[in-house]
């Protein structure tokens, strides 16, 4: 058995997940550059860089901000931006940033 397949299975992801759309994600991006630079560089220290991380984390991240679930720094911040986001908007972003 393929060893992707099986990593999946055990990740208990499903199969038909489908990774955001990067073109998307980009073009939703435009309000995240204030703070995290259009290039996924954050414009100061108290900005995380977004650009490389693992699409699986910047998804889950989002999830948690929507959520509400993430506390301290920035989390009012990210809590009231991530709120405006549907999931899909979230997959696509999480799609571009990774991506860099």
């Amino acid at each position: 058995m393929n060893k992707k397949l099986i990593g999946l299975l055990l990740l208990g992801m499903p199969l038909w997940a489908n990774a955001g759309d990067i073109a998307a994600g980009k073009a939703k991006s435009a309000v995240c550059t204030m703070c995290h630079g259009a290039d996924g560089i954050g414009t100061a220290p108290i900005y995380p860089n977004l650009k490389g991380q693992k699409e699986a984390y910047l998804n889950a991240s989002l999830k948690a901000y929507k959520a509400s679930q993430r506390k301290g720094g920035m989390a009012a911040l990210m809590n009231a931006q991530a709120a405006a986001l549907s999931d899909e908007d979230i997959a696509n972003l999480a799609a571009y940033y990774s991506s860099l």
